[in-house]
């Protein structure tokens, strides 16, 4: 009797998990993120020069955040790191929240090593990375070390294309 309790629990479970889409799926499906994207009228280069009042950008991307989407940039100033979330439709600053997640953290130091060692903006990585990509977005960048030089590294899409480039900032 307990071992068909102890089933029948597992199987609810499961199936809530189950029916139930997590977070992270919803930021990894591309396709999910290409039919959100035409709500967005901000570019992402755009978000990355409304979040500059807060700090340095170092990272910026497009998600899905519980279903909606987001634009969502990391900045540095000084030795504090926060999260600002632009109004994807606006071009505005909608929230800025200091990052405590040590994740979040330690990526967020990973991209301000690169970002110190840059000539370039992010900004304009991702511009040279759309111009040299007609016909996709910017859904992505994030600035990181490659071979001892600063990069960003950009996510494009088309659709539901999915594009990645590396865009020199030295």
């Amino acid at each position: 009797m307990k071992n068909k309790f102890v089933v029948a629990a597992l199987v609810a479970g499961l199936c809530i998990a189950v029916s139930v889409p997590s977070q992270a799926a919803g930021k990894e499906n591309p396709k999910a993120l290409a039919k959100a994207l035409p709500e967005a009228t901000v570019s992402l280069d755009q978000g990355l020069k409304a979040s500059e009042a807060e700090g340095k950008p170092i990272s910026a991307k497009y998600e899905l955040e519980h279903g909606a989407l987001q634009l969502s940039v990391y900045t540095m100033k000084g030795d504090k790191f926060s999260e600002v979330i632009v109004d994807h439709k606006a071009g505005s600053v909608k929230k800025v929240e200091v990052i405590t997640d040590a994740g979040d953290l330690k990526h967020a130091k990973d991209q301000s090593r690169a970002m110190a060692k840059a000539k370039s903006s992010l900004e304009d990585g991702v511009q040279s990375a759309v111009t040299a990509n007609s016909g996709y977005r910017a859904v992505s960048a994030m600035a990181k070390m490659k071979s001892g030089h600063p990069v960003a590294e950009v996510t494009l899409m088309n659709g539901a294309k999915v594009k990645k480039v590396i865009e020199k900032l030295d």
